[in-house]
């Protein structure tokens, strides 16, 4: 049975045994596979997935003699995650608040699954395989959970005119993503505002981000590029980032604003 994306209890428990069986601490493990204490120490709770090498190191440290790498090939799903977007989407699932900004594509959790499939289907560096692209898929279709799940978390999207314009998939697949988000749009914790193009000023210059609230209400932000992502948690630039989305909210249209444009642009596809 596959455990679920925070980890598995079995693995972790098997990780543990090798790794007392060894005589190695959780940082002595660490320090031997390039990981962290935290790391080691969340596996074996059954938190989170060992993710990258983890496990191959792990089982060639320990000598478990391939007892790691066969149980983890039977608890863990290949969901055709990177591992910095496993981090993020870790974060996403529990958020008590989610802001973005995107001036490129729909944001992933608003995509419909014939528009998911047309990103995943562009021109990649090297390209996808079919298998990959549909495990992509299906696990960005699990995102649209954040809308319905309880607690209901507080959403806004803002998003510049070019992502409604940009017929990825077509004219149809546009048209049904676009009828979507204005369906999300009307939950009544759910806002999408568009910037639009003829916009003389604009705090988004910097390019997408997403701003989280945990249920702590600790606030981060994460930035993702073409080779990695990261978080970002000190100040100044947290609170920068928090500042240049409040301006860029100011900048956007309203959302009843927005709801108008988004149907003129699906009107005329």
């Amino acid at each position: 049975m596959h455990s679920s994306e925070r980890g598995s209890r079995s693995f972790g428990a098997l990780l543990r045994f090798h790794r007392e069986r060894a005589d190695f601490s959780q940082e002595a493990l660490a320090g031997r596979i390039g990981f962290s204490k935290s790391q080691v120490a969340m596996v074996e709770r059954g938190e989170r997935q060992p993710r990258g090498k983890f496990v191959p190191y792990a089982d060639e440290v320990l000598g478990a003699q391939g007892a790691l790498v066969v149980v983890a090939a039977k608890e863990f799903e290949d969901n055709g995650l990177r591992p910095w977007t496993e981090d993020y989407l870790i974060e996403e699932q529990k958020a008590a608040a989610l802001h973005a900004y995107q001036n490129h594509v729909i944001p992933g959790a608003l995509q419909t699954e014939s528009y998911a499939r047309a990103v995943f289907n562009c021109n990649y560096c090297p390209p996808l395989e079919d298998e990959e692209i549909e495990k992509r898929v299906a696990a960005r279709l699990e995102r649209q959970k954040l809308f319905r799940r309880k607690p209901t978390p507080i959403v806004s999207y803002v998003l510049e005119q070019s992502t409604l314009t940009r017929p990825l998939g077509g004219p149809a697949v546009l048209k049904e993503q676009l009828h979507h988000i204005l369906d999300v749009g009307r939950l009544r914790h759910v806002e999408v505002q568009v910037v639009p193009h003829d916009r003389q000023t604009h705090a988004g210059l910097a390019g997408p981000m997403i701003l989280l609230e945990t249920a702590e209400r600790r606030q981060l932000a994460y930035v993702e590029g073409q080779n990695g992502g990261y978080f970002v948690t000190e100040q100044p630039d947290l609170g920068d980032m928090f500042g240049r989305y409040g301006i860029l909210r100011a900048q956007a249209l309203t959302p009843e604003e927005s709801a108008k444009l988004i149907e003129q642009v699906a009107e005329g596809l």
